[in-house]
């Protein structure tokens, strides 16, 4: 007989470590487009259409690309571009809801040379106000 020496297996989760090394694994955009492919396939249930399961499938397929992608200069620029889209979008409705909330004590303006907004008490007759962000004073009438 042999003489054969036992080597144990790695563990399941130290091989998908070591093949994940070097490679982009799951960012914010990948996470979107895995939720954009459970979204899809929960109306692909109801619709149950072709084109609707082809575009689910490509979503998945290019989630899945992402996420083994070991190009991650490339990647790491679509994430900080998604993020950008997301951050914009999640700031407007967050002046939105803060407009909502301040109605009654506050308006809301926007700096002239600047653009940003600013949270002025709601006080009647015309003020002169100091952007904090650029120091650019402007008269304001409420």
């Amino acid at each position: 007989m042999r003489n054969r020496t036992y080597r144990p297996r790695r563990p399941w989760r130290e091989r998908l470590y070591s093949f994940m090394i070097g490679r982009n694994g799951g960012d914010a955009l990948s996470r979107a487009l895995l939720l954009l492919y459970i979204a899809l396939s929960v109306v692909n249930v109801f619709v149950t259409s072709w084109i609707v399961y082809a575009v689910a499938c490509a979503v998945a397929a290019y989630a899945l690309f992402r996420i083994f992608s070991r190009n991650l200069y490339a990647r790491r620029r679509e994430n900080a571009w998604y993020l950008r889209i997301e951050n914009g979008i999640k700031g407007f409705f967050r002046l939105q809801r803060n407009q909502w909330r301040d109605r009654k004590t506050h308006v809301y303006r926007r700096c002239k040379a600047c653009k940003s907004v600013l949270r002025l008490p709601r006080e009647k007759g015309t003020h002169t106000v100091r952007c904090p962000r650029c120091q650019h004073r402007f008269e304001v009438n409420i």
